[in-house]
């Protein structure tokens, strides 16, 4: 199974913007259907947006939709999530991952990294 590296998270005023990269070693990349997920302190960690081997299906979470996309870029071998007009609910790790798109909401299935801290200030 491919790793996983996130990057980019950061401190942002609330309504900015934050574009998270998922970077990931290894050539079976688009073999993997793939997800965002976020856990703020003190809570479960949660599903984010989901999107399939070859990008054309996309998935998000009530909480999300409409504010971030989720994209893939299977030649470089690399997950994004560009996050809009971002809430202070939004504060959270985000953590990328393999996912069981016909579970509801989609599973994570791999191994969970290390994450990027993303803290929104009102």
């Amino acid at each position: 199974q491919a790793q996983l590296v996130e990057s980019g998270g950061g401190l942002v005023q609330a309504g900015g913007s934050l574009r998270l990269s998922c970077a990931a070693a290894g050539r079976t990349f688009s073999s993997y259907n793939l997800g965002w997920f976020r856990q703020a302190p003190g809570k479960e960690r949660e599903f984010v947006a989901a999107i399939d081997r070859s990008g054309g299906s996309t998935y998000y979470a009530d909480s999300v939709k409409g504010r971030f996309t989720i994209s893939r870029d299977n030649a470089k071998n690399t997950l994004y999530l560009q996050m809009n007009s971002l809430k202070p609910e939004d504060t959270a790790a985000y953590y990328c991952n393999v996912v069981i798109l016909l579970a509801t909401p989609p599973l994570g299935s791999g191994s969970w990294g290390q994450g990027t801290q993303v803290t929104v200030s009102s």
